[in-house]
């Protein structure tokens, strides 16, 4: 389970390994409303490794500021492999951060499916490998209310930037 401190402690390791490591990240969030953005920039000196966040909420904010194609929303839905992947690319790509990680879920407390139920989250990080870009894609499925499945959700995404800034 995250908190508050736990989430500043991987905040505050994720600018520092950054500003070590001489990278920049952005993020692309939807059910998480910039809280993995907001967590990064609430670090002193994060104004040195954070491009950017953009919150595309919607399916028509994927697409026109993301690049999502609306054959991909449409045939796999926001909450989706797919849909993630092309959200970390479009902004690694937009702002030119090294590393992009992109969430998009169910929090609930409706919205769930049979298939995608509440707590369903996928997220995605994208790093530049040279002129390549590698992507990484995890679904998890969190169990608790709204507050806590976004909040795991941050704790989740911000681990996994530290670990692509470690390898």
């Amino acid at each position: 389970m995250a908190d508050y401190e736990s989430l500043q402690r991987l905040s505050a390791a994720v600018v520092n390994d950054l500003t070590e490591a001489g990278k920049s990240v952005s993020t692309a969030e939807s059910c998480t409303g910039g809280w993995v953005a907001k967590s990064i920039t609430d670090i002193p000196g994060s104004s040195a490794v954070f491009q950017y966040g953009i919150v595309s909420y919607s399916n028509g904010a994927k697409e026109s500021i993301l690049g999502v194609k609306n054959e991909t929303l449409e045939e796999h839905g926001a909450v989706s492999r797919p849909v993630v992947e092309e959200m970390a690319d479009g902004v690694l790509h937009l702002s030119g951060a090294d590393i992009a990680i992109a969430v998009s879920g169910v929090a609930g407390p409706d919205g769930g499916t049979k298939d995608k139920p509440v707590g369903t989250v996928w997220f995605a990080w994208a790093v530049r490998d040279g002129a390549k870009t590698k992507i990484d894609t995890y679904c998890a499925h969190f169990t608790g209310d709204r507050d806590l499945v976004r909040e795991l959700t941050v704790a989740h995404a911000l681990q996994g930037v530290l670990e692509r800034i470690e390898s």
